[in-house]
């Protein structure tokens, strides 16, 4: 019996720490696997050094919290179960989803849950617009939504790309076909109309044919709603059949992933993204942490961060945890986070976002035209 007792306290010695029932649970979830995994992770990162450093100030109202991770692969239905998963566990806040088509359908489980939920990365106008007119408050996001960056996309194209054909695709997802129309219904008011709009579907690798379209078309600039994948492999597909276009596209190119895959086909693509937050002086410090760790924090990381915080920072004005009363402080105050601060509308949308355009070149974006002040 004394060898069995040594045994299990051996094995007890082994296991990670049992978190007590006084911490408060938050989760994040995304697409940790999959094509669109590096997303996840500038989600996951970025949850995890927030909850790192909060507990090290303290913790939120005097209690320590915990990180739960979640993948949701950006799929719809996965993202659902997710939701219930997290809901059981009654998370009081979820920084996600990265993929809007997740983000939508996730938000009707954590409003019947009462779970605050803040996206660092969702940018279809739908995710918010739906729950203002259902009468849900506790939907918000740290970034912006793809209205006002096709506003900057559709000027683009009007203004320097005046007499060139335009194609504009999408990917068929709550994302992608948002940006392209919004960004067409931009080029549309401006009083220029595309030469061709085409959907193509998540997961080809074969763009062949659109691409000899576009050729015959004599298309000078592609405008893509969609992601880095298809993005990087029209890039390349273009150049082997010498279409001499720009690709310009959405905030889903900002991961070095597209690079990897356009190789110099890349070379001169165009992307809308916000001003980079890595270059926030506020940002310095925690930019710092992260590369001390080996990590970039690219894309989404630090939106996810800024999520964390004002979320800790809303509960700790309120002395409450509970989904309304965060939600309440969240439209009533003003947050100084690691991208900015940052303030937030009846909807849950940021106030004034704003946008650079950014071009690719030698496997990095630069800033092309700066953001307005």
């Amino acid at each position: 019996m004394r060898r069995l007792a040594f045994f299990a306290i051996l094995i007890v010695a082994f296991l990670p720490p049992v978190a007590r029932a006084s911490d408060i649970v938050v989760a994040t979830i995304g697409p940790m696997t999959g094509q669109y995994a590096i997303f996840g992770e500038q989600l996951r990162r970025g949850a995890a050094l927030a909850v790192e450093t909060i507990n090290a100030a303290g913790g939120v109202l005097g209690r320590k919290v915990r990180l739960e991770v979640g993948d949701d692969a950006c799929d719809p239905k996965q993202a659902v179960a997710e939701a219930h998963r997290v809901a059981a566990r009654k998370v009081a806040l979820v920084a996600g989803h990265y993929c809007s088509s997740s983000s939508i359908p996730a938000s009707a489980i954590y409003q019947e849950a009462g779970i605050l939920q803040i996206t660092p990365a969702s940018t279809a106008p739908a995710l918010t617009d739906d729950a203002y007119r259902r009468g849900w408050r506790t939907v918000f996001r740290t970034y912006g939504r793809d209205d006002a960056q096709a506003k900057v996309a559709g000027r683009l194209l009007l203004e320097r790309f005046a007499g060139t054909n335009i194609a504009i695709l999408h990917d068929k997802s709550s994302y992608g076909r948002g940006l392209a129309d919004e960004t067409r219904a931009v080029l549309r008011k401006g009083g220029r109309k595309e030469t061709l709009y085409e959907a193509i579907t998540q997961g080809d690798r074969d763009f062949t044919a659109l691409v000899s379209k576009m050729k015959a078309a004599r298309i000078g600039a592609i405008y893509l709603g969609g992601y880095h994948t298809e993005a990087g492999l029209i890039a390349r597909q273009a150049r082997d059949q010498a279409l001499d276009a720009v690709l310009i596209s959405g905030d889903a190119l900002v991961t070095d992933e597209f690079w990897k895959i356009a190789g110099p086909a890349g070379a001169g693509t165009l992307m809308t993204f916000a001003p980079d937050p890595r270059q926030e002086p506020v940002a310095k410090a925690v930019v710092a942490q992260f590369r001390a760790g080996g990590y970039e924090p690219e894309g989404y990381a630090l939106y996810t961060y800024a999520a964390i915080q004002v979320w800790a920072a809303a509960a700790t004005a309120a002395r409450s945890l509970r989904a309304g009363a965060v939600a309440s402080a969240l439209r009533a105050g003003a947050f100084d986070t690691v991208v900015g601060r940052l303030r937030f509308d009846a909807k849950g949308d940021v106030v004034d976002p704003k946008y650079a355009v950014y071009a690719w070149r030698d496997g990095r974006y630069e800033v092309a035209i700066p953001a307005p002040r």
